[in-house]
């Protein structure tokens, strides 16, 4: 496995995705992140965190995993209700960004973990929700199993993801945005603009709204369901953990 970068050395994944690669860019440009996203999505992120909290639908006594959570900006806002929420994030950086930004917070906690081998127990939590993070986990179908494993029979799960926009017009100045004005911004406003070209990379590669859903239905899902926000930008995946095991 690749050993992370100096300090000061600017840290930049690929689409290979190896885990200590894709953590030593996050823990790079923690500080920062919240306020880059805001100005690279010119606002959206946050319109896209509410529609994601309110899929996930939190309650107070619920217990909530977060995965892939970063500083914790969405966790922060699904425990507004009283829910019990678990950040977890496989960057170091990032978790202990969110830990001083947010430690507070007593229905929080901030959790160092792997989104493959997650480290909890099965059926765990009544709602687990990713957003932003499954495009960066090397085996995102193992990912989903696990998430799968954690959440209580009945359970919730949410992903919120980049997606494909489906009009071709519309794709086309997405895809002008993001490769000729997102890396002169990137440039600007952020610690490590080659993460950002990482960023666009891996939407371009990252499968559409319709293969996400068959790989949510293969992992063992049901109710499999999704929405673009947007215009396709970003799609809101759904889908429930069944009552019974396959084959009982």
């Amino acid at each position: 496995m690749a050993s992370h970068p100096s300090e000061h050395e600017p840290n930049r994944a690929d689409l290979h995705k190896d885990p200590s690669r894709v953590s030593g860019m996050f823990d790079q440009v923690a500080p920062a992140y919240d306020r880059t996203n805001t100005v690279l999505s010119m606002g959206n992120d946050r319109f896209w965190r509410a529609a994601t909290t309110r899929a996930v639908a939190p309650r107070r006594g619920q217990r909530i995993l977060d995965l892939a959570a970063g500083t914790g900006a969405s966790s922060v806002a699904l425990a507004r209700s009283g829910a019990s929420v678990v950040a977890a994030d496989f960057s170091p950086g990032m978790i202990a960004e969110g830990r001083r930004r947010h430690g507070g917070i007593p229905n929080l906690t901030f959790v160092e973990a792997d989104a493959t081998d997650l480290p909890f127990d099965d059926d765990g939590f009544d709602a687990v929700t990713m957003s932003f993070g499954l495009r960066n986990v090397n085996e995102p179908k193992k990912a989903l199993a696990e998430l799968l494993r954690v959440t209580r029979p009945g359970g919730r799960l949410v992903i919120c993801e980049f997606s494909h926009p489906p009009s071709p017009v519309f794709n086309g100045l997405y895809r002008f945005y993001n490769d000729r004005v997102l890396p002169v911004v990137a440039k600007t406003v952020s610690s490590n603009a080659d993460a950002y070209d990482y960023l666009n990379e891996s939407i371009r590669d990252w499968p559409d709204q319709r293969t996400l859903s068959a790989w949510i239905r293969k992992a063992g899902w049901t109710d499999v369901a999704h929405r673009n926000l947007s215009m396709g930008i970003v799609a809101l995946h759904r889908a429930t953990k069944p009552l019974v095991a396959p084959g009982r």
